[in-house]
């Protein structure tokens, strides 16, 4: 008999150390999730899950271990109720239970599920039962069909998000017309001379015609002007290109 309540008291032991750090780590992630919630990361979020999980499995395995004893023929039975005030009740309790009265026994010392949860437990068999085996059987079919189709869906979606991070960018320009840009607007490279329409001049195909602009160049750049004997040339760019005729002429063209 002292051997069995020596066992006893030690499982009582080990299940309420268990039982304890599990709390710690409840009361933990739940004051991260009320207090921390802006700096809170989901990988952290899966390592508290993770935690939790492994200490209900450390409580199941002391539970189901062949030295601990059955707790489910243990009967309590309540020596004193009283409607007063127990301090030691509440320091146990960490104040959860004031008193240990006629109210509160049914509630804490209770082996079966409260009475409306036990009426809607036997509604939902007496409803799985008036199922026929053949329309169950459907809806099992149904139901693992869809689950399928969903775990599939979610394995192609991270499939194309994994070699969608591995592939490198595909590229939406072309180096070699990019810089050839560049150098028409920077330096004219490229740039075809421009004439008025009916202008003739003395120069030969291929030369530098009336409008010859040279970008690209900062400060003052000295140009050679030659155009036709009467014609006025045109403003380029707000600049006034030197009168035809003038050879020799120099104008100044400000970039």
């Amino acid at each position: 008999m002292q051997r069995e309540e020596k066992q006893l008291e030690a499982s009582l032991d080990a299940l309420l150390s268990q039982v304890a750090d599990l709390k710690n780590s409840l009361g933990s992630f739940i004051y991260k999730l009320e207090n921390e919630y802006d700096r809170l990361t989901w990988p952290s979020v899966l390592d508290s899950f993770a935690l939790l999980s492994g200490q209900l499995n450390t409580l199941n395995k002391v539970l189901k271990h062949e030295k601990t004893p059955l707790f489910r023929n243990q009967v309590i039975i309540p020596l004193v109720l009283s409607p007063d005030r127990d301090e030691d009740l509440m320091r146990q309790t960490e104040g959860r239970v004031p008193v240990f009265s006629h109210e509160v026994v049914p509630d804490h010392l209770r082996t079966k599920p409260d009475p409306e949860v036990e009426e809607q437990e036997k509604q939902l068999t007496t409803d799985a039962a008036r199922i026929g085996a053949d329309a169950a059987q459907k809806q099992i079919q149904s139901l693992n069909k869809m689950c399928s189709n969903l775990l599939e869906k979610i394995s192609k979606e991270e499939r194309e998000s994994e070699s969608g991070g591995l592939r490198p960018n595909k590229q939406t320009f072309n180096p070699a017309d990019t810089n050839a840009l560049v150098a028409a607007v920077a330096f004219g490279k490229g740039l075809s001379n421009w004439r008025p329409s009916g202008s003739s001049g003395p120069g030969q195909p291929g030369q530098p015609g009336a409008g010859t602009i040279l970008a690209g160049t900062s400060g003052l750049q000295q140009v050679q002007m030659a155009g036709a004997p009467s014609q006025q040339q045109p403003m380029l760019s707000g600049v006034q290109m030197a009168q035809a005729g003038q050879p020799g002429k120099v104008a100044r063209v400000e970039m």
